[in-house]
């Protein structure tokens, strides 16, 4: 009829940014649910699809299996680490920035504990699933080695290669030390308390070094140690041997990762 108003068309929920992420989320919540009451091998696309509200077309939109349903959004935080890399001033502290940088793939957990703690106890149960959280470490441990040994270089640091992948390992150790503690805590540990103390090992371990022209490229450092001996203490030995001609640890070279942590 000539004046009678027809209802505006209802947006599509993975039209927006922010429907993208709920919609994102909800599968998530769908896959993980399954995962835990049917288990995993039994869980199909279609079911988690269904489980959503959304077609198997809609599932693959978001993730290429069904085990990427379960895992951060790798897609999104490693550009973003990336970024906060490249933007960093140089004159800070490489390693402090790249304990600050992974802060924020640590909130991403922290910001989402309940699924968060059902991805713990899934990963540790499907081995495929722990496979494919370790390899989503080494990719950040990846990206944090390659901003190490450029800004090392950058500095004429002799041993810029093997200090930037042992630094690297231990940025990623540490950071998995506090979300693991955190996970296992059923959120109640306070991860940024936590991360303070784990990342100031590190810090405190590679400290900032200056140039001294004695090293040499092929030197090579052999540490012997038993195999009870804490990670923190083969950090600092190894850190010790590497820069053996290097000025010793320098005020303000710690890193604080601040903010109460946060709950949903």
């Amino acid at each position: 009829m000539p004046g009678s108003s027809q209802p505006a068309p209802r947006a599509r929920v993975g039209r927006t940014s922010a429907g993208r992420r709920k919609l994102r989320h909800a599968l998530t919540q769908a896959a993980i649910r399954l995962f835990l009451d049917n288990g995993y091998e039994a869980t199909t696309v279609d079911e988690i699809a269904a489980a959503a509200g959304v077609g198997r077309r809609t599932f693959f939109r978001y993730f290429r299996s069904k085990e990427d349903a379960i895992f951060p959004n790798h897609d999104e935080l490693l550009p973003e680490v990336e970024r906060r890399l490249a933007e960093a001033d140089d004159r800070r502290d490489p390693v402090g920035v790249v304990c600050e940088t992974v802060g924020v793939v640590l909130d991403f957990y922290l910001d989402d504990p309940e699924v968060s703690i059902k991805r713990y106890a899934l990963t540790r149960t499907v081995p495929s699933l722990r496979d494919k959280e370790v390899a989503s470490v080494d990719l950040y441990q990846r990206v944090f080695a390659h901003y190490l040994r450029e800004r090392f270089g950058a500095a004429g640091d002799p041993l810029a290669d093997v200090r930037a992948s042992v630094a690297a390992a231990a940025v990623a150790a540490a950071h998995n030390h506090v979300l693991r503690q955190w996970l296992r805590s059923g959120g109640e540990v306070d991860a940024h308390a936590l991360a303070d103390q784990a990342f100031g090992v590190v810090t405190a371990a590679f400290p900032p070094t200056v140039a001294t022209g004695s090293g040499s490229a092929d030197d090579t450092v052999v540490a012997v140690l038993r195999t009870s001996t804490p990670t923190s203490e083969v950090v600092r030995r190894i850190s010790d041997s590497l820069t053996s001609d290097a000025p010793g640890p320098r005020n303000g070279t710690s890193c604080h990762y601040g903010g109460p942590t946060r709950r949903s």
